[in-house]
């Protein structure tokens, strides 16, 4: 059993630090936000690329730091009867969960999403809904990392659950 914690602990440390990297994208996207609202309403002078990077950068928090808020345990769960569950039961419905819905989710989305980036990257893809027409093919090969990324973190997540199922107690 102790083996796989370590295992745990470097998973759950990767995905701390991946959300702390992510998470400094805040800045240019709160400075691309000023800097259209100002150049607007104060100079009204619209920028052409304020829309393109902030969607973008919005995109790319969001996405990659979805590991990080499962790891945290921030995503939504439905605690009707869960809450009420011992540590035991509420491991084996989550390592249950893990290995019949997750996982088969999260591959299924990498390998769509290798190819979706893929074809993007073979026909070097821009946005055609904007003057700006910026390459978005760095954006688009955020989805197949996401699920790498989630992937990792689920493998973590299955072995905690198992640990809760087998010893009573979340670790």
């Amino acid at each position: 059993m102790e083996s796989y914690l370590r295992w745990v602990e470097k998973i759950d440390k990767l995905a701390d630090w991946s959300g702390r990297i992510v998470s400094y994208l805040v800045y240019p996207l709160v400075g691309g936000v000023a800097y259209e609202v100002i150049s607007r309403y104060v100079f009204n002078a619209p920028t052409e690329w304020a829309f393109d990077v902030t969607y973008m950068l919005y995109g790319t928090i969001f996405m990659l730091g979805a590991a990080y808020t499962l790891q945290k345990k921030g995503h939504i769960r439905t605690d009707v009867f869960y809450g009420k569950w011992s540590p035991s039961k509420q491991g084996k419905i989550d390592a249950l969960a893990y290995i019949i819905l997750f996982f088969p989710g999260m591959i299924f989305y990498l390998w769509a999403g290798l190819d979706y980036a893929a074809q993007s990257w073979t026909t070097h893809e821009k946005a055609g809904n904007s003057p700006w027409m910026p390459i978005i093919y760095p954006f688009k090969t955020v989805i197949p990392l996401t699920a790498l990324m989630l992937l990792i973190q689920g493998v973590s997540e299955l072995l905690k659950s198992i640990y809760a199922w087998k010893k009573g107690e979340w670790k």
